[in-house]
């Protein structure tokens, strides 16, 4: 008997992403069942500690069936998606399905009911489910469905109005992906590294006027200058003759772990909550190239494209809480790493200057560290030479 072609189901489970990640959050499915996929198509978006990824799908066929719904957390090596798909069989001999096959039998899918509606991509309800989402006043698609092909049922749109009601005066909102890994970190951070933090007010009135000149300098355009950058670049000047401070601690080694590169940690706010990606070889950034650097990593960070990658092997952090109209703060250490520096807001103050008192510009630093490995004396001089150098920062150009 001749070959032909038989259809197959293959599964596609949710891969290892890197970076010690075991597991990912559904954000969204970009296919629903008897959609065709292709290979390196993108089928779904996740959420893990570090970043949303799109994952592509390896080859092609039809949806057969998603096993997850939209906000479940999965393990790496879960199946998320089984796709039908169409293969050469070679000749052989008849082989009745279920009686002894070496295949697995592709089940058949049920057909869809009659009486389910499907109004938009991935949302389907019979209309009484539907009634009673209106009657709730729920968005039918932001209930996550547990029914069979995707299919919201009454149990879930009643459980999604008890997730909404108010509880004690306010609303439960999950804490998944990003704000959950936030949490943890912060909360190991807090309680296994003995924090210190330091406080110095600096006179910044050159350094704003230098910002300015900056503004309007062709080396810089298309660069956006702002005072964090000077600022950053006053820590990595300010780190040079004191590299004992770009360390981490060696937990079960117990030991300092010296860096050759200071790889330098921003903190981004982004609707996804925190995120520390961090600038590779900063240490050794022209000016403009730090410039270009940290725009390349807010703009990315804001956009959701950060990498795995961008996340990880930071070894000194900068904090900017003065773009919330903060003075002052004491920040928490990002995990591994040795120090972080806090920059409050800039403001016109009374100031004594050369013997008078003036309206300067003003700003307080903060400089937490990790006192196992960074004693009061290490701390204060890396906080007070990035003082001085925002005090003075012409000569940051020199040392670009």
């Amino acid at each position: 008997m001749g070959g032909g072609t038989v259809r197959r189901l293959r599964e596609f489970t949710l891969p290892d992403v890197g970076e010690g990640l075991t597991e990912a959050e559904i954000v969204r499915w970009f296919v629903a069942p008897d959609d065709p996929v292709r290979d390196g198509m993108a089928v779904c978006e996740i959420e893990t500690a570090k970043a949303l990824v799109e994952l592509p799908i390896p080859f092609d066929g039809k949806v057969h069936a998603l096993h997850f719904e939209r906000g479940a957390t999965v393990d790496v090596g879960a199946v998320l998606i089984t796709v039908e798909t169409e293969a050469e069989e070679p000749a052989a001999e008849p082989v009745l399905v279920g009686y002894g096959a070496s295949e697995p039998a592709v089940r058949r899918r049920p057909r869809k009911r009659p009486d389910v509606e499907r109004r938009d991509h991935r949302t389907a309800a019979t209309p009484p489910v539907r009634k009673l989402a209106k009657d709730l006043g729920l968005d039918l698609a932001s209930v996550v469905p547990t029914g069979p092909n995707g299919v919201v049922t009454r149990e879930d749109v009643q459980s999604a109005a008890r997730s909404t009601e108010p509880e004690k005066g306010g609303r439960r909102i999950p804490v998944n992906g990003v704000r959950r890994a936030m949490a943890r970190a912060t909360t190991e951070s807090a309680f296994t590294a003995p924090h210190v933090t330091e406080f110095l007010t600096v006179d910044v009135t050159r350094t704003m006027r230098l910002v300015g000149d900056l503004k309007s300098d062709p080396e810089y355009a298309g660069l956006r200058v702002t005072p964090l950058l000077l600022v950053a670049k006053a820590l990595l000047v300010a780190i040079r003759p004191h590299p004992e401070i770009n360390a981490s601690w060696d937990e079960e080694g117990q030991a300092i772990v010296l860096h050759d590169a200071v790889n330098l940690g921003i903190a981004v706010a982004t609707p996804r909550g925190l995120i520390v990606p961090n600038i590779k070889d900063a240490h050794a950034r022209t000016l403009p190239e730090l410039a270009q650097a940290l725009q390349d990593l807010t703009e990315t960070a804001r956009s959701g494209r950060t990498q795995p990658g961008d996340l990880t092997g930071g070894t000194v952090t900068i904090t900017n809480i003065g773009v919330f109209g903060v003075d002052a703060g004491t920040p928490i250490l990002n995990p591994g790493e040795a120090a972080i520096l806090a920059v409050g807001a800039i403001r016109l103050k009374p100031w004594v200057h050369k013997g008078e008192i003036k309206p300067r510009h003003v700003v307080t630093l903060a400089l937490s560290f990790d006192h196992r490995l960074v004693d009061g004396e290490l701390g204060s001089k890396v906080l007070a030479r990035t003082g001085a150098v925002l005090e003075q920062p012409k000569r940051i150009i020199g040392w670009s």
